[in-house]
């Protein structure tokens, strides 16, 4: 016959009437509540890994297309409006031309007497002089800033002509 081992003798030892009295079925107990509890993980394990791979292929497979719209639906509205314009016709188009070689005048005659810029050995009158020779009423004009005009309000009832 087979000697037993330290572990089997350790065992029996452990399993016999000289062990306290509730030993046995404490040792049974827990053996079996680890053994149930370690049944339940396993199916715990099983129930989520099919859970998760129900979830992951509902995800995958899940119909991406766009909602259909109601085709009887308007259309919305454009966000713009739309003008339409034609060019006036000629008769309409309003055109200016220079005012070349017309006077105007208010009278029938004006006399009017222009200064130059003075040559050598003459001087030139200033404005106070010039309108000091020239009779009543006269009015003097100024072109730039070296020109000017003197112009008479009658000329017929001047000693010039």
């Amino acid at each position: 016959m087979n000697r037993p081992s330290d572990n089997e003798r350790l065992f029996a030892d452990a399993l016999t009437d000289t062990a306290p009295a509730g030993f046995r079925e404490a040792l049974m107990g827990d053996t079996l509540r680890r053994a149930r509890r370690h049944r339940q993980l396993r199916w715990a394990r099983k129930i989520g890994a099919a859970v998760a791979m129900v979830t992951l292929l509902s995800i995958l497979f899940w119909p991406r297309t766009a909602p259909r719209r109601n085709s009887t639906a308007e259309p919305p509205a454009p966000s713009y409006r739309l003008v339409n314009t034609t060019p006036l016709p000629a008769s309409a188009i309003i055109v200016t031309q220079p005012f070349v070689d017309q006077i105007a005048v208010s009278t029938q005659a004006v006399l009017v007497i222009t200064t130059a810029q003075s040559h050598d050995g003459l001087r030139e009158l200033s404005d106070d002089e010039l309108l000091a020779l020239a009779p009543a009423p006269a009015l003097l004009v100024r072109l730039g800033p070296h020109s000017s005009e003197l112009v008479l309000a009658n000329p017929e009832k001047t000693d010039f002509q």
